[in-house]
């Protein structure tokens, strides 16, 4: 399973950009999205920039991964409002 990380452009370049993310540094290939401006946040598929994001949505998918992480690690239950901020609403407004 691919799973998309965000990343911040650290230092922009034209084909690969060195990045920060939860995994660290990397360097991401760019070539799908363009050169972007450094400081900019973008979802990164293996290695690859796939879409460019906004700092609250960075922050909402690494709380999901970080939540899936400790479901992988064996937690019994976690925190599902503090890790998936809005599931509930919109479970509920796909029910109605």
């Amino acid at each position: 399973m691919c799973v998309g990380t965000p990343v911040q452009i650290m230092q922009s370049h034209e084909v690969m950009s060195v990045c920060r993310g939860r995994n660290g540094i990397e360097h991401v290939n760019m070539l799908l999205l363009g050169q972007q401006p450094a400081g900019t946040w973008v979802l990164a598929f293996l290695g690859w920039a796939r879409e460019v994001i906004d700092e609250q949505q960075a922050k909402d998918i690494d709380l999901a991964l970080d939540g899936l992480q400790q479901i992988m690690d064996g937690a019994d239950a976690i925190d599902v409002p503090h890790h998936f901020p809005g599931l509930g609403q919109t479970i509920a407004e796909a029910g109605q």
